[in-house]
């Protein structure tokens, strides 16, 4: 079947629900007027239940179904990020330096449209928690909602999340069993050595030099110590160090992020980056010090929950609209948290010719708004009357 009827209905209002969160950004956790909007509109629905405050600023609001039954959580991130707007349109960021740059909005808006649309017609059995939220740019507010007990309240068996896709056309999907996209690590590396004069290096240690070996040699992890099958991205974003053109300075310091795919090359990873940078700092008479630190997880999509999914993405858009094994990617995305709480999956829908996430002049699509709703719909539908 094709979007249903009363989601291309519900459209238009819901299009204005999001420029609305889209002019007024906000960041991380400090997201206390969306999430006020999103629980008055619930309410407003006439949804059963609304909780605020979970993981300090989200928000769950839980449906009914006609009969007794299990509950399965639907799940959007309301943050924005610290970007400045260039697009121009009328419902542009007012708020300098935020803008919603990643569709947020837009995942926001399509639960709200889907919970209005499950409100009214409760066709099903058992509960739907629809599930808003915060602080997913780096913020890890899907782990926040878990730690504070989200899936033993609502008693939520299983979980689904969403995100655009710019560059998948509007009305197709994508989606695999497995790992969907990576753990993100973040490293950041002091190395001390001993200044001097540039003309006499030799009475130096180096950390320019010593900080440039390291940075290559990182990329061995890669190439020589990983399985070829597997994946792994090092990449070094930031290297600071000295001031003047004939001083070699004391300090030198580098940061980057580790990304991988599965939890063994995780470990290995920062194992060897590890002795890496230890080994050659010590070979050159350098102190270093490492921070290590461990971001997200894998989002790893279940494959019995992943297979239902897909083939409530094929009802809704055909068959030959639906990618069921795109390749992981290396982002990588807190809804992971929920994933290693519950079993589920992790869709992306079309956003259509669209500028890149997290890109100053992305726009989440509104024509995509029913196919979200459709999915949304129809997946709830399809898990509680199994």
């Amino acid at each position: 079947m094709p979007i249903l009827n009363r989601a291309a209905e519900l459209q238009g209002e819901v299009t204005e629900w999001r420029r609305h969160i889209h002019a007024h950004p906000e960041l991380l956790y400090a997201v206390e007027n969306t999430a006020a909007f999103v629980a008055e509109k619930l309410r407003a629905f006439g949804v059963d239940e609304v909780v605020t405050g979970i993981g300090r600023t989200g928000v769950v609001g839980l449906i009914r179904g006609k009969g007794e039954g299990r509950t399965i959580g639907l799940r959007a991130d309301m943050d924005a990020l610290p970007l400045t707007e260039i697009t121009g349109k009328p419902y542009a960021s007012q708020t300098a330096g935020k803008m919603h740059a990643c569709g947020h909005d837009g995942h926001t808006a399509m639960l709200l449209g889907a919970a209005k649309y499950l409100a009214e017609n409760r066709n099903f059995n058992g509960n739907v928690a629809v599930i808003f939220q915060p602080a997913e740019e780096g913020g890890a507010g899907g782990d926040a909602m878990v730690k504070d007990g989200m899936m033993e309240r609502f008693q939520i068996a299983e979980v689904y999340g969403m995100h655009n896709m710019p560059g998948l056309p509007v009305g197709h999907f994508a989606i695999r069993k497995g790992a969907i996209m990576a753990a993100t690590d973040e490293f950041t590396v002091s190395i001390k050595g001993l200044g001097g004069h540039a003309a006499m290096p030799h009475k130096t240690i180096d950390p320019i030099a010593i900080g440039a070996q390291i940075v290559s040699n990182l990329q061995l992890i890669a190439s020589r110590s990983a399985n070829p099958l597997k994946s792994v991205v090092v990449s070094v974003t930031k290297f600071n160090a000295g001031n003047a053109h004939n001083v070699i300075p004391n300090d030198a310091s580098f940061a980057g992020t580790v990304r991988t795919l599965d939890p063994e090359m995780r470990d290995l990873a920062e194992q060897r980056f590890k002795q890496i940078v230890t080994g050659i700092a010590t070979s050159h008479g350098a102190e270093v010090e490492i921070e290590f630190h461990r971001n997200y997880p894998v989002t790893f999509n279940h494959a019995d929950e992943t297979e239902h999914a897909t083939a409530v993405a094929e009802e809704i858009a055909g068959s030959g609209n639906v990618i069921p094994n795109i390749d992981p990617m290396m982002g990588g995305e807190d809804f992971s948290y929920m994933l290693l709480a519950r079993p589920g999956a992790f869709i992306f829908v079309g956003n259509g010719d669209s500028a890149g996430l997290h890109n100053p002049a992305y726009d989440f699509n509104d024509e995509a708004i029913a196919h979200g709703i459709s999915y949304w719909v129809r997946l709830a539908e399809q898990r509680l009357n199994a």
